[in-house]
């Protein structure tokens, strides 16, 4: 049964703690390298996402979903989260969040321009105008405004935050085929890239001697990230009639996270990123408001 308010309440929910993870992560990011973090998150995350499932009986599911198709879920979970969140985090590492955030921001511009390639889908006008204003503020956000000296504080991080975007849109094109049930589909995904996480981190041999604080800080991140907050976001989509509405709760998130980055971590948020930002988002909104068929894609995070 759809039910208007536990919607909004689900959504808001959820997007107030996606605005509190890119200050998790730099937290996080003080003790753990981007490896740890991912292989704890991804542990964290696994056993709620366990524990969802069997509340919701969908346990049996898991085997039976995997076999039908193990070669497309195999690629899905070594796309995200593997790839996706280390590839993100190692450019948290590189950048200050406050620029790093709003650039991976950016990756429903960019999912426009890939399903415009694989699913030959058309570009309309005011994709178009929305791509033109998105990476006109990435271009902002990287320079800190000085358009014409293409200067970065860490042109790798700036990279790596850019191909974040590319990996994530990838990975909601790839899921355009996915018939599971969400959670299912996105437990195995975590179930998949779980063990190779802690290759990755056994191979690179980095200490694990931490604080208490950046273990609760790596796993809030697990959590918050990716765990309940998904789900959250997953009963608001099922409570409305209205996607679109619900969906547009997402433009909140920068801002506040930037506040939270300010008045937590300390960080200089300049007024380049402001402005950048404000056309991402502008750029954003255009789509949504003019492309309905996106409401149903660009509803996570």
């Amino acid at each position: 049964m759809k039910n208007e308010k536990h919607a909004l309440a689900f959504g808001l929910l959820a997007v107030l703690l996606w605005s509190t993870v890119a200050t998790a992560f730099k937290l996080t990011l003080e003790e753990f390298t981007p490896i740890q973090m991912l292989s704890v998150a991804i542990f964290v995350s696994t056993v709620f996402l366990l524990l969802i499932c069997y509340l919701q009986g969908k346990l049996n599911r898991l085997v039976i979903t995997f076999l039908s198709q193990p070669k497309y879920y195999l690629a899905l979970g070594l796309l995200n989260p593997l790839a996706y969140y280390l590839i993100l985090f190692k450019s948290y590492d590189l950048l200050p969040a406050s620029q790093a955030q709003p650039l991976n921001y950016s990756w429903a511009i960019t999912l426009t321009l890939m399903a415009s390639l694989f699913l030959k889908q058309k570009i309309r006008k005011q994709d178009w105008i929305a791509c033109i204003l998105g990476y006109l503020g990435v271009l902002i956000i990287a320079t800190k405004g000085d358009l014409f000296s293409l200067e970065f504080d860490s042109p790798l991080g700036v990279a790596l935050a850019l191909l974040s975007t590319i990996l994530w849109a990838g990975y909601w094109i790839l899921n355009t085929k996915n018939k599971a049930d969400p959670v299912v589909g996105v437990l195995l995904g975590f179930l998949i890239a779980l063990p190779f996480s802690i290759v990755l981190t056994i191979y690179e041999g980095a200490a694990w001697d931490k604080t208490i604080q950046g273990w609760l800080a790596a796993s809030y991140v697990g959590l918050f990230e990716m765990g309940i907050t998904f789900v959250l976001w997953l009963s608001a989509l099922k409570a409305t009639d209205n996607t679109a509405r619900i969906s547009n709760l997402i433009f909140i998130s920068p801002f506040i996270s930037l506040m939270l980055l300010a008045s937590i971590i300390g960080e200089t948020i300049h007024s380049s990123t402001l402005i950048g930002l404000a056309m991402i988002v502008t750029g954003l909104m255009l789509q949504q408001l003019m492309n309905p068929r996106n409401a149903e894609v660009k509803t996570y995070k």
